[in-house]
């Protein structure tokens, strides 16, 4: 690849971005991360990332877990650790070792977050790094006839504080510890307070980075999107998730469920999976939302300019005949869109002949990355519904170039003499599209 190939990707990129950039801006967003993504290169890259994400005006608070530092603690001192259904159990002896592992991770994060050497990421970022006792805690007391000790639970957020920081421009980094009303501190897990964060805040988005590069299916392919309801089903019935993973997917859906916009989960280990799915169509990793990602609706004049931008590469190349907008201003009513994230990766058009029971389906289009997400087979069932709520018993389309995905969901090919006269006196001779038709 050429150095001019790169810049004209470098430019689609950023032109691609804008959107986010304008939408982000003012949001707030929860990160959240284990004590291994703080391990070798990885913290740096998180860093550099985190100061992209404030320089962009995004209210970004961060939330640190220290589960491997906690270990490494306790092993220097020679002390075993205890789990009950993968949750601490916090004696006196650990919760001395809790505390200083939070201690030097705060510490060190803190570090990161501050450099500002030239020609690196950071170079002019100015980050200001708060962080306090924001969280108040309650211990979780004895369950199933184990006592927990210093192993506490969330009682309350000081959501005003936080709020206050973030007005300051300053990024929050909050350690999983507690304080209660007694004065006594708590050893907490990372993802209830994210998720409690999250909540308190009503952020815009709850992030997890991950020991996977999202949720996997069974074939260790990315699932994207879900609902809260089908996480769900997946944490139910699903018994081979990594432990990280159960613990944090529980957090997310009840977090959407409580008013988050949504949940993320991304690979720790993949560079720059936070940008690629913060400011990308296509994304990374696996997004958790309350309601279904994208949506079916019928188009509005506002739609045309979307529209357009999804048809224009294949009317260039002679899929598509040409509309110009004009046209398409005046023809709006007979397009559906689909939406995927608030942007417009598919559309069709439907063009009724009552006197014949039929309807020309035509324009349908799906942006080429979302194409093997069923969504050109989503667009062509709405249509269906809609001819069919008009009464019409046959729908006909006319291809030159995707004949065989028609055929492939139940049309046949017929000849040009079984369209609507209408339609058949403005068929052009030249252009040769081949002719389909079902019933409906």
């Amino acid at each position: 690849m050429t150095e001019q190939d790169l810049s004209r990707l470098f430019v689609a990129w950023v032109r691609q971005a804008a959107p986010y950039i304008h939408a982000f801006r003012g949001r707030t967003f929860v990160l959240a991360f284990g004590g291994e993504t703080l391990q070798g290169d990885a913290a740096q890259a998180l860093a550099h990332d985190c100061n992209l994400l404030a320089s962009l005006g995004i209210r970004l608070v961060l939330v640190h877990g220290a589960r491997p530092q906690i270990e490494a603690e306790l092993k220097c001192r020679k002390l075993k650790p205890r789990y009950h259904k993968g949750l601490r159990i916090t004696d006196a002896d650990a919760l001395e070792c809790v505390k200083s592992a939070m201690g030097v991770l705060r510490l060190e994060m803190e570090a990161l977050l501050s450099k500002g050497l030239p020609n690196t990421p950071m170079a002019g970022g100015g980050i200001r790094v708060a962080s306090g006792n924001y969280i108040t805690a309650k211990p979780i007391g004895v369950v199933d006839g184990v006592d927990y000790q210093y192993t506490g639970a969330v009682r309350k957020v000081a959501a005003d504080s936080i709020r206050a920081a973030l007005d300051d421009q300053d990024v929050v980094l909050i350690s999983p510890l507690g304080v209660s009303p007694t004065g006594e501190i708590f050893n907490l897990a990372m993802e209830e307070v994210a998720e409690a964060v999250a909540i308190a805040l009503k952020a815009d988005k709850l992030i997890f980075l991950g020991p996977t590069p999202g949720i996997l299916d069974e074939n260790g392919e990315v699932i994207d999107p879900l609902t809260a309801d089908e996480a769900e089903n997946i944490l139910e019935k699903r018994s081979g998730l990594p432990d990280e993973l159960r613990r944090t997917l529980p957090s997310a859906i009840r977090a959407c469920r409580h008013g988050v916009g949504r949940a993320h989960f991304l690979g720790r280990d993949e560079d720059g999976a936070l940008l690629l799915e913060l400011f990308t169509h296509a994304g990374a990793g696996t997004v958790v939302t309350r309601d279904p990602l994208a949506r079916l609706r019928e188009a509005s004049i506002e739609d045309v300019g979307g529209i357009l931008a999804l048809i224009a590469p294949l009317e260039a190349d002679g899929t598509l005949v040409r509309r110009s907008r004009e046209l398409l201003e005046m023809e709006i009513e007979r397009f559906s869109v689909l939406e995927h994230d608030g942007v417009i990766v598919g559309c069709a058009a439907l063009y009724p002949f009552s006197d014949d029971k039929a309807a020309e389906l035509a324009c349908l289009a799906v942006q080429p990355e979302y194409r093997r997400s069923g969504y050109g087979e989503q667009i062509l069932q709405h249509c269906v519904a809609r001819a069919r709520r008009m009464g019409l018993k046959r729908l006909f389309v006319l291809t030159t170039r995707t004949a065989h995905w028609f055929i492939e969901r139940g049309f046949k090919e017929v000849g040009v003499d079984d369209l609507p006269a209408k339609k058949r006196e403005l068929y052009n001779l030249q252009r040769r599209s081949k002719v389909l038709s079902r019933a409906i």
